[in-house]
């Protein structure tokens, strides 16, 4: 189970769980007139339960709701099981609702001033299905938001390797461009550096030359 689903199923545990919690806990030290009274108005509903004494049936209800309020407190339950354990008690509690002459009006489901009370435990039938309905679907969401995410992380690697494949594109190409500035520098000295030297030679020559002439003069002049 995420974190995610817990912090979400968790307003909706917490407080049907209290409730329960605090009902068994409220029935563990009823009296034998409550007793009779809860247990009169179940046996009307479910006839099998009149065989059963009025005060262990208080008792064995109160750790029915005490059993079944923890679990919904208690977040290593699965919501799942939690679910299903407070739509069978909701149920059951509705069950006699309906079974109950003057608990609704007849032929309909409207309860009457007497069944608002039962009948308000519907609520919990409500949030029993749910929790069942998010444990069914939990797993194809969490599957769908791994898969989302996935999809993400590919995007980003693709991204990511496009931006150092440009990266590294660019520095060839400026490497290339450097050489071959580089190379063409070279190329200019040496016509420099050759220019330079064909002048020497050049003016060593006209020199030699001038010398040469000079020398005829003077012999001429002789």
């Amino acid at each position: 189970m995420s974190l995610s689903a817990k912090f979400r199923r968790a307003p909706t545990r917490i407080v049907t769980g209290a409730f329960i919690l605090n009902s068994g806990l409220g029935k563990l030290g009823a009296g034998d007139e409550t007793a009779k009274q809860i247990h009169g108005m179940a046996a009307g509903a479910y006839p099998a339960l009149a065989k059963v004494p009025p005060k262990p049936f208080l008792k064995a209800l109160a750790a029915s709701e005490i059993t079944l309020g923890g679990a919904l407190l208690l977040p290593v339950v699965p919501a799942g099981l939690a679910g299903l354990a407070l739509a069978g008690f909701s149920g059951s509690l509705l069950g006699m609702w309906w079974r109950t002459p003057g608990m609704h009006e007849p032929g309909s489901v409207r309860p009457t001033q007497q069944g608002t009370a039962i009948a308000k435990d519907s609520w919990m039938l409500g949030i029993g299905a749910a929790l069942v309905a998010d444990a069914v679907l939990d797993p194809a969401r969490t599957k769908r938001m791994e898969m989302t995410h996935d999809v993400r992380v590919a995007g980003t690697r693709s991204a990511t390797k496009a931006r150092s494949a440009a990266k590294l594109g660019r520095a060839r190409t400026e490497a290339r461009a450097a050489k071959a500035a580089h190379s063409a520098q070279l190329t200019r000295a040496k016509a420099e550096a050759k220019a330079v030297r064909a002048a020497a030679k050049a003016g060593a020559r006209a020199r030699g030359a001038k010398r040469a002439s000079r020398r005829a003069l003077d012999k001429v002049a002789r």
